[in-house]
């Protein structure tokens, strides 16, 4: 019985030192003095360029509850969630919500894929170069999928890393909910 809890121990004692090693080796991917906003911060008023080039400050959505999506042509998971943002954004757009979704991705890769498979949402180019514009709203790993929801005011409801499925869309859309 002794044998059990010392392994038991020591189980819990290798899982704490992972789990500190993955959160120490992730602050160390951030460029020195690279604010990352977190769940409960106001985001950062970024400014983005359009698919045509014309310059977008995610200010411009104050007063509406808003999906930021990253995504990137070659990302099979990204490619696989959008007909879900579709829809939401049918579902929800007229009550002041918008998603968005910035593409991680070189500029001619997104306008061909976009010539191919139209949204119905808005589609903004992401900075690729560190610090990237998903590093910037919290996505430390910058994995892609990466969704950010803000709030009227642009504060960080919720963040996700993967596919969003429906229902979590619906939960964090809907004007009454907070995730």
């Amino acid at each position: 019985m002794k044998s059990h809890w010392a392994i038991v121990a020591l189980a819990v004692v290798v899982a704490a030192g992972g789990a500190w090693l993955q959160h120490e080796s992730r602050k160390a991917h951030l460029p020195d003095g690279v604010q990352v906003a977190n769940v409960g911060d106001v985001r950062p008023d970024l400014a983005l360029r359009g698919v045509d080039g014309t310059e977008h400050r995610l200010s411009a959505f104050h007063g509406q509850r808003v999906l930021l999506n990253f995504w990137a042509s070659w990302c099979g998971p990204c490619l696989d969630e959008m007909p879900a943002l579709a829809r939401a954004q049918a579902k929800f757009g007229d009550q002041a919500v918008n998603v968005v979704g910035i593409a991680m991705d070189d500029p001619a890769n997104v306008q061909a894929f976009l010539a191919a498979h139209p949204v119905p949402y808005p589609i903004l180019l992401g900075e690729l170069a560190s610090p990237s514009t998903s590093l910037r709203l919290g996505n430390v790993g910058e994995v892609l999928p990466y969704s950010v929801l803000l709030d009227a005011n642009g504060r960080i409801l919720a963040t996700r890393r993967g596919v969003l499925d429906e229902a979590t869309l619906n939960k964090w859309l809907a004007a009454s909910s907070a995730p």
